[in-house]
This record gives structure tokens, C-alpha cells and sequence, in this order.
């Protein structure tokens, strides 16, 4: 058996204090706002939205399908931008 295997998954703190609030409250608000990104996404989370900030802002994560379990948060946060040149530049090297 591998060492993380022996050690589980990571899920900060602050994501399982919330998550208690929020089951144990029946509140219909399932937001959950976090910075960390290395957090993994557990069955309970299931119907949860994440706001994951990717450094610039918070990017709403919906968990709706159980492929995304297991899966870290920051997968779903790209952290930078697809670099395009300007849309004269495209047509102007565009073939003909």
C-alpha cells in the first residue's frame, strides 16, 4: 500500500466546518467559498456548490456528477487565460 493511500485524501477543515453548518442547519443555500484548491471532492458534497478562488476571483464548482468525486477542486478553477491575439491580427493572418 502506496503512502497516500494509507494517509487519505486532503479536505481542508474550513470545507468540513461548513459543510456540518450547512447539513445540520437544512439550509437551501449549499454554498460552500474556499481558497483552497487542493481540497477533494467527496461523495457528501454531491448537490454542493463551490466557489473556488483561482487567484483573481471565485468560480462557482456545481457537483453534479459523480465523476468529479475525487477529483480536486482546483481542476475545475483554470488560474489563467487563454492568450488570443486581437480579432484584426486573426483576420489579418487568416488563409485566404
Amino acid at each position: 500500500m502506496n503512502k497516500s493511500l494509507k494517509r487519505g485524501v486532503f479536505v481542508h477543515k474550513s470545507i468540513i466546518k461548513h459543510y456540518n453548518r450547512i447539513t445540520s442547519s437544512n439550509n437551501p443555500k449549499k454554498v460552500i467559498k474556499t481558497w483552497s484548491r487542493a481540497s477533494v471532492i467527496l461523495p457528501q458534497f454531491l448537490g454542493f456548490t463551490f466557489q473556488v478562488h483561482n487567484g483573481n476571483k471565485f468560480i462557482p464548482i456545481q457537483v453534479e456528477d459523480e465523476r468529479m468525486i475525487g477529483k480536486k477542486l482546483g481542476e475545475f478553477s483554470p488560474t489563467k487565460k487563454s492568450a488570443q491575439h486581437s480579432k484584426e491580427l486573426r483576420n489579418k493572418y487568416k488563409k485566404k
